[in-house]
This record gives structure tokens, C-alpha cells and sequence, in this order.
């Protein structure tokens, strides 16, 4: 007799999405489970409770990421990993993230109380801060062994905070997240979904993304160092007016991006903070957050040569000094075509409407594919609205989005001898030095 197929239940995944987002929500509506607070820690145990409850294996890596098995036909097979990550930035929606970890969940509690065995394992996992409150993707690093003892006690959230006694203070050593590295050889390859954050499929009337290719990005902290002086009796060109720097800076962002980017280019200045901040004084510093992003390496590294050129120039113009710090830098990547191929015939045979794209936010999966191939999937962001309150999709969405994902680990985990991926993901550009 052939085996009844497998249906993922929305009830069970919307009602778990309702129960996990009460863990950090305040009154102001917004989802705080910032890496390593005790809401982030909370949800950790509740997503374990329910790990257990769908007759997964589960355990905690040194860099605190959960991980449930389902076990497969051939213990010595190549995992299939699935992941993203439940932290959040400060008043958040409920669906970054998260909506992956659970989706991902649902599909592997369908499967097992079907009572079917894939022939190798399946493992779900949720990195910790994938938003970057310590400044980068730290269990996704930790998980692909991207970190040094340096950076994990170097590494500070914007108000000071060390990672290190974040999560001393959650009762978490350290230095265990120096053995959280998995051995490449153990994984053969990454599905992540997402919402898109963007507004492509909710304004093309689409329901799924197959994502090709992951932005890259840097971030800087940048100084502008000047003069603080009297508001009222400073001459205007007698003035080392740090923000003037920033102001100049950012009408250049445009240029720099139309003569050095791409269509696919991004730059954005964040956060500026002045000293002595004082409404009656001139700004004697200025330091700012400059997020640049593009798909193509070679693009990311011109950006950087040209901000570093404007920047400079307009120190120069307005005798300031100019000083930065790189706070991260994350090559682009590109989605393993095999995988790709799997989720645009799940969401075929389906009959969704799909499209081809890329990400223009970064994920954990950029992270994997160091050490594996890795594929996306992206479903709706009603209006493009992510990182608040507002953000939502549709739960029609939200159903195709899962049903895609248990069809393609069904393509991919269910058969001894899948159209296998290529090899780990690499950028979509050449490196440069």
C-alpha cells in the first residue's frame, strides 16, 4: 500500500507562532528576545519543550544554538540542516526569524508522526543572534567555526555590554562556543526560509521567492573628529563642525552608489551620534554607522574604496579628522542551483506563484555556506514591513511558504541519491585581495 503523503497543519504552526511571540512582547507591541536576555533564553526552552513534543532528538551546542534530529535510514548519511534563528532586534515583529524555525518544525513533526523515515538525518536548528546585537551572526559562525576567543570576548552590543558576560550571566561559558564548529563532512546542505523583508512578492501577487544569490555587506563605525565650540560665537567658517561632515557625506551616498554600484546596491547611515551633543555647541565629534551591501564582492569592495576616498576628501574640506573601524564584513553568496531547482519544483508542482530572486538581506544561510550548499526560501512581507510591529504576511502565504519547504525536503531527504548539491556556496563575483 503507498504511503499516505504528508501535510504540514497551519493551525499547529499559527498557534505556535501566537505562543512564541508573548515570550519578550511589550506593551508597546513590539517583540524584544534580544540575543542572550532572559526573553531570548525563554524562548530556547519553550522551543526545546516543543522539539521534544514532536519526537525530536534535541540538544544545546556551546554557542547556545538549539537542535533538533530527526533520524534518518542511514546514521552515517550527511545531514540535511534546516535553520534560522528566534533572537530579535529591539521591538520587533513575530515572523523574522522565527517564521523559519517553525515552519521547519512543523515540517519534521508532520513527518514523524506520519511515520516515515527519511534516509538521512533532518536537523532544525535556531542560531543564536542572528541579528547581530554582538556585531555579527554569532552562532551561525560558531556553528561553522568562524570565531576566535579574541572575538568572542572583544565583541560588545551598542550599549557596552561584552558577549562574553551576556552569557556568563545566562549561566553559559564562553569558551564552549569554540566547540560548537561542525564537521563539514557531517552536513550536506541548508534549507532556510524567510520573509522576504522586502516588498517584491507582496506588490508582484507572488507567494514564494526562490532565492539565487544573498547580499554581502560591510558595516563601519565611522569618526569625524572636529572642534566643539560656542553655537553663538563661532563664525560659520570658522567652524570644525563634525556633523557637517555627516551631512556633506550623505548627500554624496547617491553618486558613490551610481558611479560605483549596482542596481543591486545598497548604503545606508543608520546612526549618528554627536559630542558634546550640547543644542548650544558646535559638534566637536561625530560617529556614524555606514551599512553598504551588494550581491557582487567586486561591487562591495569599489563602494568601500570610494566611501574611503569621499570621506576623506570632505575631512579634508572641513578640517576634520576622519578615522573608522570595520565592524563586519560578509561576502555575498550564491544558492546552490540543485537546491534552487528543488524549491522552484515544489512550489511548480503546487501550482504557486513564484519568481526567481535575491536577497537583499543577510541571512544565517550566508554564513553556512561556508561549509555546505545552502537554499532559500522566501515568502511574502505584506508591504515590505520587517524589524516592527507591522511586519506580517499572509497566513495563506505563510502555508505555501511551508508546504514548498516539506516538499523539498522531500525531494532532497527522502531519496538515497538526490540531484546533490555542488558544493559549498561561493560568491557571486570573483574575490578580490
Amino acid at each position: 500500500m503507498a504511503t499516505p503523503p504528508t501535510h504540514v497543519s497551519i493551525d499547529r504552526l499559527s498557534h505556535d507562532l501566537r505562543e512564541l511571540s508573548e515570550i519578550g512582547r511589550e506593551a508597546d507591541g513590539g517583540v524584544y528576545r534580544m540575543a542572550f536576555t532572559d526573553a531570548d533564553m525563554a524562548g530556547k526552552s519553550w522551543l526545546e519543550d516543543r522539539m521534544k513534543s514532536a519526537g525530536l532528538e534535541v540538544s544545546r551546542d556551546g554557542a547556545s544554538n538549539v537542535i533538533g534530529r530527526l533520524r534518518g535510514r542511514d546514521p552515517q548519511a550527511p545531514a540535511l540542516l534546516i535553520g534560522s534563528h528566534i533572537d530579535t532586534v529591539p521591538c520587533a515583529g513575530i515572523l523574522d526569524g522565527t517564521l523559519g524555525v517553525l515552519t521547519g518544525l512543523e515540517c519534521l513533526r508532520a513527518l514523524h508522526e506520519s511515520g516515515r523515515q527519511p534516509e538521512r538525518d533532518i536537523e532544525l536548528v535556531a542560531f543564536s543572534d542572528e541579528e547581530g546585537r554582538f556585531g555579527g551572526m554569532f552562532g551561525s559562525q560558531a556553528f561553522t567555526g568562524a570565531i576566535n576567543p579574541d572575538g568572542i570576548h572583544l565583541a560588545t552590543d551598542p550599549s557596552g555590554i561584552k558577549l562574553a558576560d551576556a552569557m556568563k550571566e545566562q549561566g553559559l561559558d564562553p569558551w564552549l562556543a569554540l566547540q560548537a564548529r561542525r564537521d563539514p563532512q557531517s552536513v550536506a546542505a541548508y534549507l532556510e526560509l524567510h520573509i522576504e523583508q522586502g516588498p517584491v512578492l507582496s506588490q508582484a501577487g507572488e507567494q514564494i521567492g526562490v532565492v539565487e544569490a544573498i547580499t554581502g555587506l560591510f558595516k563601519w563605525t565611522v569618526t569625524l573628529a572636529g572642534e566643539p565650540n560656542h553655537a553663538g560665537t563661532t563664525p560659520m567658517p570658522m567652524r570644525r563642525d563634525a556633523f557637517m561632515g555627516v551631512a556633506d557625506f550623505a548627500h554624496e551616498i547617491p553618486r558613490l552608489l551610481d558611479e560605483n554600484g549596482s542596481d543591486r546596491s545598497r548604503a545606508t547611515i543608520g546612526r549618528v551620534d554627536l559630542t558634546p551633543g550640547s543644542a548650544n555647541t558646535v559638534p566637536g565629534e561625530a560617529r556614524f554607522t555606514l551599512d553598504v551591501r551588494d550581491t557582487d564582492e567586486t561591487v562591495l569592495h569599489e563602494l568601500a574604496e570610494a566611501a574611503r576616498r569621499a570621506l576623506h576628501a570632505i575631512a579634508r574640506r572641513r578640517g576634520l579628522r576622519f578615522s573608522y573601524e570595520v565592524e563586519s564584513w560578509i561576502p555575498p553568496v550564491a544558492c546552490d542551483p540543485s537546491l534552487s531547482s528543488m524549491v522552484e519544483a515544489a512550489a511548480a508542482h503546487q501550482g504557486l506563484r513564484y519568481r526567481r530572486m535575491e536577497s537583499g538581506a543577510a541571512h544565517d544561510a550566508q554564513i553556512v555556506a561556508s561549509i555546505c550548499p545552502v537554499g532559500m526560501i522566501f515568502v511574502p512581507s505584506i508591504e515590505g514591513k520587517s524589524h516592527s510591529p507591522a511586519e506580517w504576511t499572509a497566513w495563506d502565504d505563510i502555508e505555501a511558504g511551508a508546504r514548498v519547504m516539506l516538499g523539498t525536503i522531500e525531494r532532497f531527504a527522502f531519496s538515497p541519491s538526490p540531484t546533490h548539491p555542488t558544493s559549498p556556496a561561493s560568491s557571486t563575483s570573483p574575490k578580490t585581495p
